[in-house]
């Protein structure tokens, strides 16, 4: 247009070629050519049904490792299925290192304040040979999963149960009448431990427990039998009932422990070979473990308590058989 030459633009610069210029290559005609159809909604990765999807297949994934790993563990109960326990606290600690428990570490919180009982159990780890690791806090407390240490733990290797016939020797070569302790429906390692105690304190020779449904000696029993499963043996029968027969067949006088009992604690004759049957407290004794009895013994109270715990029921009478036997 005249007049406006000198726009800018307006003229080609010098130098220039007029005519086609590079073309596309095609890629705007694959451009515009169809994708084809829509993917499903699980499929498009930022869609929410495919993050759902993805979510539900990790679940799924985990679920499956979990049932791996639990079928590639031993049936609980059997010697392969225990691994090493912690014994957790500075009085059982100590009390399983004078005992000489099979102990394989010793472990001590980072800072943990300093007495006589950490001295005395370091001192005993280093001369047995055992391994003593100073480990943080945070690491205890995780392996105590309840943070109940008190600075200071004991790893026990897996408990060697004996067996029921070991029990027998163990009263012929001890020259004094039995004194057993066999536990049915005992649940709580709290109460086996407890058990394990007693008898031990009153000279029994040794528990028996049901290879199944019953608690076993873990950390928990090693606790509160202060270190007493060391010295004491400890058997697993197969079928508790036929273990009391077989002991009554020895001349064992098989005795059961119940609130309802058809003989007093007091009218009872514990000096001969006896084998003392508990029961739990809620189930008490089984039908077939039961029958099995010479005899049902039940404690006196003065109080209005029904009964007692099963494993302090089994004190009183292992106490008072003890008093009997001096005497």
């Amino acid at each position: 247009m005249a007049g406006n030459s000198q726009r800018r633009g307006a003229t080609r610069k010098d130098g220039t070629k007029k005519g086609a210029v590079v073309g596309s290559g095609g890629k705007r005609t694959r451009g515009l050519a169809g994708r084809g159809a829509t993917p499903p909604a699980v499929e498009r990765t930022k869609h929410p049904a495919a993050k759902r999807a993805k979510a539900a297949a990790k679940a799924k994934t985990s679920a499956a490792d979990a049932r791996t790993r639990n079928a590639s563990r031993p049936i609980a109960g059997r010697k392969d299925n225990e691994g090493p326990e912690l014994v957790l606290g500075r009085n059982p600690v100590v009390e399983c290192l004078r005992a000489e428990v099979p102990a394989t570490a010793l472990y001590v919180a980072v800072g943990t304040e300093n007495d006589d009982r950490l001295t005395e159990s370091v001192k005993i780890a280093a001369d047995a040979g055992i391994t003593i690791l100073e480990v943080p806090r945070s690491d205890l407390d995780k392996m105590s999963r309840n943070g109940m240490h008190q600075g200071v733990a004991l790893q026990v290797p897996p408990y060697r149960y004996a067996h029921p016939d070991d029990m027998v020797a163990r009263v012929r070569a001890s020259g004094t009448p039995a004194l057993l302790v066999a536990l049915d429906n005992i649940s709580d390692p709290r109460n086996l431990g407890a058990v394990i105690r007693s008898v031990s304190a009153f000279g029994g020779h040794g528990v028996v427990i049901p290879q199944r449904r019953s608690a076993s000696v873990t950390a928990v029993a090693w606790r509160t039998s202060a270190g007493a499963a060391a010295r004491l043996p400890v058997a697993r029968a197969t079928n508790l009932t036929r273990t009391l027969k077989d002991w009554a067949n020895e001349g064992y006088q098989i005795v059961g422990l119940d609130a309802g009992g058809d003989t007093h604690l007091d009218e009872f004759d514990g000096s001969t070979p006896t084998v003392i049957v508990v029961g739990s407290e809620g189930k008490g004794l089984s039908r077939l473990v039961r029958e099995t009895c010479d005899a049902i013994i039940s404690i006196p109270m003065a109080g209005p308590v029904e009964s007692l715990n099963a494993s302090v029921a089994a004190g009183v009478v292992l106490a008072d058989i003890a008093r009997q036997r001096r005497a």
